[in-house]
């Protein structure tokens, strides 16, 4: 086995999509770094891997980083693996990889699943443009919504729920689907507009929450108007910044209108 680091992608829940070049350089490796040994040991256990593994998740990752670095320098491959999907992606790993570019040490990747691109395909929402947000930020939304084409995020099943009425009330023009349970017995994707999924049991499981681009055509006035009304009993200064991420248009646009309707 070449030294260096390989990036392998694990299942996210079906163990039959784990890849034959996956398990090959799992055993072959001389050391994994797991983000949880023990998720680690019942994939092993699975699979029949008998490789050394060592933990290398966010809590630690800084620490261990260059002694991992420095094995691999010293000629030993090494294999980083998260919980779930691929490494790096809102999961230890990345800082790791960063350190081994750094020190010239040969990276590889074998790809495996991956949520945020199984949710994204799953929706038949425009492809061809998105941007992955990670896990869902109430204090960023408004900001995401200046984001015109797809949006992903991943989100707790403790809080989707919350999450759907904030983007009831930020993003109420564009279609969401949830995505739950990918490539588990329970898979399932649930799409609408936020505010027709408020009512829906909670959904439960891994989720992926894909937001559908904004609609091309803009709103017009009195539809504007409506959305005015709706939010005219906040601050003048908070609600231009509610109407702005509900519109699209600016801030200054949207406090002008406000001091309109409140004259």
């Amino acid at each position: 086995m070449q030294s260096g680091l390989y990036i392998v992608g694990t299942p996210i829940g079906n163990l039959s999509d784990m890849s034959p070049r996956a398990i090959d350089v799992l055993k072959s490796v001389d050391l994994v770094a797991a983000e949880d040994t023990r998720v680690f040991a019942k994939l092993s256990q699975h699979f029949d891997i008998k490789t050394k593994s060592v933990s290398c998740h966010e809590h630690n990752e800084r620490e261990v980083v260059d002694s991992l670095v420095e094995k691999m320098l010293n000629g030993q491959s090494i294999a980083t693996v998260s919980d779930a999907g691929m490494p790096g992606i809102s999961d230890p790993g990345f800082r790791l990889i960063r350190a081994a570019r750094a020190a010239n040490v040969p990276v590889f990747v074998v790809p495996g699943p991956t949520a945020a691109i199984s949710a994204l395909v799953l929706t038949g929402f425009p492809t061809d443009r998105f941007t992955f947000c990670g896990f869902f930020d109430e204090k960023k939304v408004r900001e995401d919504n200046k984001i015109r084409h797809t949006i992903i995020y991943y989100e707790s099943p403790n809080r989707v729920m919350d999450t759907i009425k904030t983007l009831a009330t930020v993003m109420p023009e564009r279609q969401i689907a949830i995505v739950r349970e990918i490539t588990k017995i329970h898979e399932e994707t649930i799409i609408g507009y936020p505010a027709d999924l408020l009512n829906i049991d909670a959904p439960r499981g891994e989720i992926v929450i894909v937001v559908a681009p904004a609609p091309d055509k803009k709103m017009s006035d009195d539809e504007i108007s409506d959305i005015v009304n709706d939010i005219v009993a906040n601050s003048t200064k908070s609600a231009a910044a509610q109407l702005a991420a509900r519109t699209g248009i600016s801030k200054k646009e949207a406090y002008k209108k406000l001091v309109e309707k409140n004259d």
